[in-house]
């Protein structure tokens, strides 16, 4: 057997392989008796010893359609949770896993091929994960989580993971690692979303394995509870800013030209133009969206005071508060 496999999260190791069908003699495997999960800080693990775990026999399927073909190949698996006691001993060290899987008179397959985990210590996740939709994002929160003393070769951060929600089921796309922060730091603010979709967050804690030959290795922690947001676009641009107005010349048709400075928010649609005369209600007079910062005012008559104002719309239809009046009389 030459494909065990093992992963560590939390305290958990989750070890797989494919069922071997021969004995170390060649024989065919045809009643299976125990297999034995075997683990130790030493790198060369010569036999198994005392064993974590002993596993009950376990079936090996035929094919149906003919008798004397080879066994089916057949995956096992077992999770092994590290105590405490190990992960303390030598922290930057790893733990070596193999699996030994023995026939019913107890004559074995041979050990499997070694794996190794880290051995270190993970934290507990974060708890009290919040999200709240700003303007400039999404921002997560939670809990600070307490490190363990200072060790040398240890680590920690946090790792913050992202999923997409489909719009009929709670399952969504692959999930992807969005940021890595200090332990002391308790907020993360995501950028990359799109508007008016749905998420789902957790936050572990990674911790990072330095050994004196320079080599790195990381583990994750268990995960905080997974949070669901809409990214709910409810923030309109800012207030446009710098309106002025200027009448056309003696002997030209009457109009009013007016411009402005450009908003710079990504999501921009365009702006409404806004006027009134004296005292008179504000009323839009664009039909569409002025997809520019200037705009030309072609409905006005002569010898008349008109005052303007602004306002800037994202693709979503949030509009801004109106700008600061101009104000421009005509010839």
């Amino acid at each position: 057997m030459r494909d065990l496999h093992a992963s560590r999260k939390g305290n958990k190791v989750s070890l797989t392989w494919t069922v071997p069908t021969l004995t170390t003699e060649h024989q065919t495997i045809r009643h299976f008796g125990p297999t034995l999960i075997c683990h130790s800080l030493d790198v060369a693990i010569s036999d198994c010893g005392k064993p974590v775990a002993e596993l009950p026999p376990t079936s090996v399927r035929r094919s149906s359609q003919n008798k004397s073909s080879a066994p089916l190949k057949e995956q096992a698996s077992y999770t092994d949770m590290l105590p405490q006691a190990l992960q303390q001993e030598n922290p930057v060290a790893q733990v070596t896993y193999a699996v030994a899987v023995l026939n019913r008179n107890l004559r074995s397959a041979g050990l499997s091929n070694r794996v190794q985990v880290p051995a270190a210590p993970t934290l507990p996740p974060p708890s009290s994960l919040n999200t709240k939709v700003t303007e400039n994002g999404i921002v997560l929160t939670w809990s600070t989580v307490q490190p363990p003393p200072a060790a040398p070769g240890l680590q920690f951060l946090y790792r913050v993971y992202r999923r997409e929600l489909s719009p009929r089921e709670h399952g969504g796309t692959t999930e992807t690692a969005i940021g890595q922060l200090p332990l002391e730091t308790t907020e993360f603010l995501d950028h990359s979303f799109e508007w008016e979709k749905s998420y789902a967050y957790r936050v572990c804690v990674v911790t990072t394995v330095s050994s004196s030959g320079g080599a790195v290795m990381q583990v994750e922690g268990d995960d905080s509870p997974t949070i669901t947001v809409l990214a709910h676009d409810v923030f309109p641009p800012a207030v446009p800013s710098g309106l002025q107005a200027v009448a056309s010349g003696v002997g030209q048709p009457p109009f009013i030209d007016l411009i402005w400075a450009p908003n710079t928010e990504p999501d921009l649609a365009g702006y409404n133009v806004h006027r009134r005369q004296g005292n008179e209600e504000w009323k839009k007079i664009n039909p569409q969206l002025v997809q520019t910062p200037a705009y030309r005012d072609t409905s006005v008559a002569p010898g008349n005071k008109y005052s303007y104002a602004v306002s800037a719309v994202d693709l979503r239809g949030n509009e801004s508060g109106r700008s600061a009046e101009a104000s421009e009389t005509t010839p």
